[in-house]
């Protein structure tokens, strides 16, 4: 299995979900998705939490403390969420305002 592709951005930079993809619950896979023309792409629990945040308006950095916020049991979340955004971007899942 290749080793996914991570792409860094500025995690200041406010973050949308890409052209062409489409954010929703799936209940026939009962988890949250990302649509898009040749498929499908599952994200299951945190994965889920973490597009739902993804609105335009919203960095990285404002992205991980609400997180953090709304599951203060978690402690640090950064890591994590720095990863999966990371790897999003590099799939083009996610573009930054600047559209990278």
């Amino acid at each position: 299995m290749a080793t996914p592709k991570r792409v860094p951005f500025d995690h200041d930079t406010p973050i949308a979900i890409a052209k062409y993809y489409r954010f929703q619950w799936e209940p026939a896979q009962e988890c949250h998705v990302l649509l898009f023309p040749e498929g499908m792409v599952q994200l299951p629990g945190s994965g889920g939490e973490i597009f739902k945040r993804i609105d335009g308006a919203r960095s990285l950095n404002a992205i991980v403390a609400e997180l953090e916020q709304a599951y203060p049991e978690a402690g640090s979340l950064r890591a994590d969420v720095v990863d999966f955004l990371e790897v999003a971007h590099g799939n083009g899942w996610i573009r930054t305002s600047a559209g990278a």
